[in-house]
């Protein structure tokens, strides 16, 4: 690096002086100083990209050993688990099939209901809804607060 020592910063500023004189030497002394700020702010935006790429490579290796291990289990869970429905299949006499069917256990197949709520709650007619009280319309809320005001009494 470069060795500058008070005696070499004294002899530039005593030039500095005679050339650039008195009356701007003070603004070029801050025009320096904000331009080094500005410098070094800029080296350590750079020195923090470059620990966050190193950080994140490191992570993209640390994720890529975590998957592997995540697949190995996996994959051993799988073969261990077809090991067991093999030894299942063969100790209790069944069918060769691996996949069980709920019909060979004999479950029914599951059916969805397909209700027909709709029908069901237009089947009630609105006479009996007037009579019990059920609400027909969805109220605002302005108009619940207007329905439930108390009135004044004179």
């Amino acid at each position: 690096m470069i060795d500058i020592g008070i005696t070499k910063l004294a002899i530039i500023g005593g030039i500095a002086l005679v050339v650039i004189g008195p009356e701007k030497l003070p603004g070029l002394a801050k025009t320096i100083g904000t331009l080094l700020g500005r410098a070094r702010r800029y080296v350590a935006d750079v020195k923090a990209e470059v620990n966050r790429s190193m950080d994140l490579d490191e992570l993209k290796k640390m994720k890529d050993t975590v998957e592997g291990a995540a697949r190995d289990v996996e994959n051993s869970i799988q073969t261990s688990a077809s090991d067991f429905e093999k030894s299942w299949a063969e100790t209790t006499g069944m069918v060769s099939n691996i996949e069980t069917d709920n019909s060979l256990l004999g479950f029914p197949e599951y059916k969805h209901p397909r209700k027909k709520w709709r029908v069901k709650q237009g089947a009630t007619p609105s006479w009996y809804k007037a009579r019990t009280g059920t609400r027909t319309r969805a109220l605002s809320g302005a108009a619940r607060v207007a329905r439930f005001r108390p009135t004044k009494v004179n």
